[in-house]
């Protein structure tokens, strides 16, 4: 005997599919359109071929480059935050107060604005007036952001490090807290190491919200832009020019709105297409581990 399905509940996600459909779809679409034309004098004009801009795109150094620092950036963030995250849960008192002071001063960082954790770190940094730049100088430590490459990086990672690792370190405490006693009680009267607490239960229980950080991450940090303009300015040189940074740039620096809005929609499925993968990776290591 087939059930109804009551299919009412569609109505109450409508609000939400209008609202997305109103600030994500239409100006999509705007993009999509400027792709397609050509901009002078505010004026618009078709092109006759329609992928023009987007050849020029993908024969652009310019872009390659800008993709070739923003996939280097995703992956040393990835690669400090996600394990840094991890211990940092590991060692976070469970229970009582500690652990309430601890999650608040966990969460302090995640609450302050972007353009504030940029305007914080370039006088951090600074050699004459930053706590930072003062003090390595003092040490004979070459250290200027604004002139060195390797410095602009540095800084502009420990930056990201200590702004977001954070959420990582609270999605994972949150999947730690998850964790059953009996777990660790059977772990107990097995004698089992740390490291196999940690590999056979700790890790396989917090799979579900480390891919959630993984991902959140990721688009965070291969969209990043407040940060590392309010510092550097996408310097010095060209060394910090992420893809976003370099976008605008080419949209309201030079008024290229054609090329520009190409690269945006470029940008948009590499982000999808990396996002996509790294889902599918997770569930299938989820899936592998559950079984």
């Amino acid at each position: 005997m087939n059930k109804t399905v009551n299919q009412k509940a569609w109505f109450l996600v409508l609000p939400v599919l209008l609202l997305v459909a109103f600030s994500a779809v239409i100006p999509l679409m705007t993009v999509v359109n400027y792709s397609v034309q050509d901009a002078f004098a505010g004026d618009f004009y078709p092109l006759d071929d329609k992928l023009e801009w987007f050849k020029q795109m993908l024969e652009s150094e310019r872009m390659w480059d800008a993709l070739g620092r923003q996939v280097a950036f995703s992956a040393i963030i990835l690669a400090i935050e996600i394990p840094l995250g991890i211990f940092v849960a590991l060692n976070m008192p469970k229970k009582g107060f500690w652990a309430s002071l601890c999650l608040v001063l966990m969460s302090l960082p995640l609450l302050i604005p972007w353009n504030v954790v940029g305007t914080i770190w370039q006088i951090f940094g600074r050699v004459d007036i930053g706590l930072l730049g003062y003090t390595l100088a003092a040490l004979g430590i070459d250290y200027n952001y604004t002139q060195d490459f390797y410095a602009a990086w540095v800084t502009v990672i420990i930056m990201d490090v200590w702004h977001w690792t954070s959420l990582v370190a609270l999605l994972a405490y949150a999947g730690l807290q998850s964790i059953p006693d009996a777990y660790y009680q059977a772990a107990k009267i097995d004698q089992a190491s740390r490291w196999k607490v940690f590999r056979y239960i700790e890790l396989p229980k917090m799979m579900g919200v480390l891919m959630i950080a993984i991902l959140l991450r990721f688009m965070d940090s291969f969209m990043i832009y407040t940060e590392p303009f309010v510092v550097t300015g996408g310097g010095p040189g060209n060394s910090t020019t992420f893809l976003s940074i370099d976008l605008v740039k080419m949209a309201l620096g030079q008024f290229d709105l054609g090329p520009a809005a190409a690269f945006s929609i470029m940008y948009y499925l590499v982000i999808l297409l990396i996002s996509y993968v790294f889902y599918t990776v997770m569930t299938n290591l989820d899936k592998r581990d559950g079984h």
